[in-house]
């Protein structure tokens, strides 16, 4: 009985450190460029990164580029997002794709 418990609290736990709001790394030549290239879950400093227009703080400071009704899941704080720290988002995201070659 005890195990069926750990097991499931540890499922549980799974689960929710992967349902976290995290920009996928492959779009990172679109992050901070404005053209409205970026598609839903790449990184974003602003709506206008963003293919649908809304660019969400993921709860911890990071846009994510997010459909228009997503833009509150997985504790996402909706479309509107302003990155403070642009500057430093967009040059990560640039040594980021020197890194991937593309």
């Amino acid at each position: 009985m005890v195990r069926i418990t750990f097991a499931a609290s540890l499922l549980a736990f799974a689960v929710t450190a992967f349902a976290q709001a995290i920009p996928n790394p492959s779009g990172a030549r679109d992050v901070g460029n404005g053209q409205g290239l970026q598609f839903t879950t790449g990184g974003c400093v602003a709506d206008a990164d963003c293919q649908e227009g809304c660019c969400a703080n993921n709860g911890e400071g990071t846009g994510i580029c997010s459909g228009i009704g997503a833009e509150f899941q997985n504790g996402k704080q909706g479309c509107g997002f302003e990155d403070p720290n642009a500057a430093a988002t967009i040059e990560a995201a640039q040594a980021q794709v020197e890194a991937q070659g593309f």
